[in-house]
């Protein structure tokens, strides 16, 4: 696990990243599974014939030899239609063709990269689906990025000022300013060019963060992911009784068509594990399980 020794960290500080990624894989498995036991009582009707879903991990390994790996983590249910919590622990070396796009790896190749990645896909139109990532990167130089960004399938006045409510409440422990330049860069990374339109109600996305000093780094991106975990899981039970129609359903599915368009066409996330030999399984895990398209 601990990659290189030419890295620009230590092998404590990669394992500290690791082990935090792990524990909120853990705790974010544990609120949803919970959650998937309350439907039966806030909505039997909905529940009807959805046993609660539970977790299922499956391990892999990058094929070149102590490359490090990953833990694929996929619930299906009454609540969540599908969601994914992977978390990952790679190294080894960038392709020649890659390397020069990544900062500090023009001319020594070698990487570590550790992160959790979560995308949950709401059975129900009136749950809003959610993406959360947050990783540490190493190279000749060693950053964190990562962010969430909420997709309401029809947005919510009161979710979305409570969502950016947490996020800004999490930056703000750490630094004034960096609500609004994540939630502005958030706005723009997450916007369908093709399509002239955002994907959702934005949230925060930062990447290529190092103050210099990897603890208090590591702090920010430990409060982003316990923001998360306060706040979605609140949003799920503000819905989870509200019954749909079936035109909300095809409208979910078309905004799910383009959640699959953006996450094929734009996201680094998907592009960094495709060109570092990731897992193709848990790289798509974001594709929900049904979409639709004009």
């Amino acid at each position: 696990m601990t990659g290189p020794a030419c890295l620009a960290s230590t092998p404590e500080t990669r394992a500290r990243a690791a082990t935090w990624f792990e524990e909120l894989r853990d705790r974010i498995c544990a609120e949803f599974e919970k959650l998937e036991d309350e439907l039966e009582k806030a909505a039997p009707r909905i529940a009807a014939g959805k046993p609660a879903g539970r977790f299922e991990r499956k391990s892999w390994r990058r094929p070149e030899k102590d490359g490090g790996g990953g833990v694929i983590s996929i619930m299906r249910g009454g609540v969540f239609e599908k969601v994914g919590v992977n978390v990952s622990i790679v190294h080894g070396e960038f392709s020649p063709e890659f390397r020069a796009q990544i900062p500090g790896a023009a001319d020594d190749p070698r990487f570590w990269a550790g992160g959790i990645s979560l995308v949950a896909h709401p059975r129900s139109p009136k749950v809003p689906a959610v993406h959360m990532n947050t990783r540490h990167i190493v190279t000749t130089q060693a950053w964190f990025g990562g962010g969430t960004d909420l997709t309401p399938m029809t947005p919510v006045d009161a979710d979305t000022r409570d969502f950016h409510a947490a996020l800004k409440s999490a930056c703000d422990r750490h630094d004034a300013g960096y609500y609004p330049r994540f939630k502005k860069w958030c706005d723009e990374y997450f916007f369908l060019k093709h399509r002239n339109e955002t994907r959702g109600v934005g949230g925060i996305f930062y990447d290529n963060h190092d103050t210099g000093d990897f603890a208090r780094d590591l702090a920010f991106t430990r409060d982003v992911g316990l923001a998360f975990l306060d706040i979605y899981p609140r949003l799920v039970r503000r819905h989870l009784a509200e019954s749909w129609t079936d035109a909300d359903r095809r409208h979910q599915l078309m905004r799910r068509g383009r959640y699959a368009e953006f996450n094929l066409l734009y996201d680094r996330g998907t592009k960094f594990g495709l060109m570092t030999g990731g897992n193709v399984e848990a790289i798509l895990m974001s594709l929900p399980p049904e979409a639709a398209w004009p």
